[in-house]
């Protein structure tokens, strides 16, 4: 029974994780039967949010910028980091599912989906005591751990895009963002920095879990989730702020589907002793971006106009 219980769950895990969007749809989907694990509510909206940024790379702004090896090279990232996501969480996600089915905790079958120790204990951690705000720390920590070797310590994402001017720049000026819409059209979020210090992206992710799950916002974010079908375009949430103003084709039409595999399993936490500070708790008060966050994709868009201008577009 075990063995048809791995099978089903394998099968499932590479069936959603397809691409972003149906990663985006598969942890929404999850969360709506089991939102004791708020993590997969924070996955879903983060997942949606790199969506918008793969379809970014495809607008008229982007193309002045980046040559399409650039651009090729960020979506790349993006669609690695997730892949990598949620190949290790989906089957955990499921685990826990049929644990409370069969009202018994089945955690030891995380080995065969090569999850850390530091996982099988937060689980076991969870079970019994419920404490869902450390089991979302741990998630995140987990997570983020997870990506650090194969995608952002690795060498052709270290050399080709963290140490690219174009990702230098983004850096910079913080331009990338993650944003969580309301059906009134109000964008709230974080402005992402230093995304290769693994200990600033888990800050970020704790921080990114306080303003989803704010008692003021929660529901107005998990009603446009439901209601909003993902595709990749901004125009998911700019309908509502009285213009498109980055417009996009979908993702699905824009980026073929690339078959991934992981052939290296290494349990980070074998090796790495989480630090008091990444279990610190992240609180901070939500406030509106979207004004902010235009302002600065303005600014990029002037930087593009000049650049066809005076130059012809890359296309190398």
């Amino acid at each position: 029974m075990e063995d048809q219980l791995i099978k089903k769950i394998q099968e499932s895990t590479q069936l959603h994780n397809k691409n972003n969007i149906t990663r985006t749809k598969a942890y929404l989907h999850y969360y709506q039967n089991q939102q004791e694990i708020e993590w997969a509510f924070l996955a879903s909206m983060v997942s949606r949010n790199a969506g918008w940024n793969m379809t970014d790379l495809k607008t008229h702004t982007y193309r002045q910028l980046l040559s399409k090896k650039m651009a090729r090279f960020l979506y790349m990232t993006y669609e690695r980091a997730n892949w990598f996501i949620f190949a290790d969480a989906f089957p955990q996600l499921l685990i826990y599912k049929h644990s409370v089915l069969e009202n018994r905790p089945l955690f030891h079958l995380l080995k065969a989906f090569h999850v850390s120790t530091f996982m099988m204990k937060e689980w076991s951690h969870f079970w019994i005591y419920q404490d869902k705000k450390r089991l979302v720390k741990a998630q995140i920590i987990n997570e983020q751990n997870l990506i650090e070797k194969p995608v952002v310590q690795q060498p052709f994402f270290k050399w080709k895009v963290f140490h690219s001017l174009p990702y230098f720049m983004q850096d910079r000026i913080h331009l990338n963002s993650v944003l969580f819409p309301t059906p009134s059209g109000k964008l709230y979020g974080l402005f992402i920095k230093k995304f290769t210090d693994v200990h600033q992206r888990i800050k970020i992710g704790k921080r990114l879990a306080s303003i989803l799950f704010s008692p003021r916002l929660y529901e107005g974010f998990y009603t446009f989730a439901q209601e909003v079908e993902p595709t990749g375009k901004r125009q998911e949430y700019e309908r509502k702020l009285h213009g498109t103003f980055i417009s996009s084709d979908s993702l699905e039409d824009l980026f073929p589907t690339i078959r991934q595999e992981n052939n290296v399993h290494e349990d980070w936490s074998v090796w790495k002793t989480v630090s008091k500070e990444d279990w610190k708790e992240e609180i901070v008060q939500p406030k509106e971006i979207g004004e902010l966050f235009y302002k600065k994709r303005g600014l990029i868009r002037k930087v593009a106009n000049k650049k066809e201008t005076f130059f012809k577009p890359l296309s190398k």
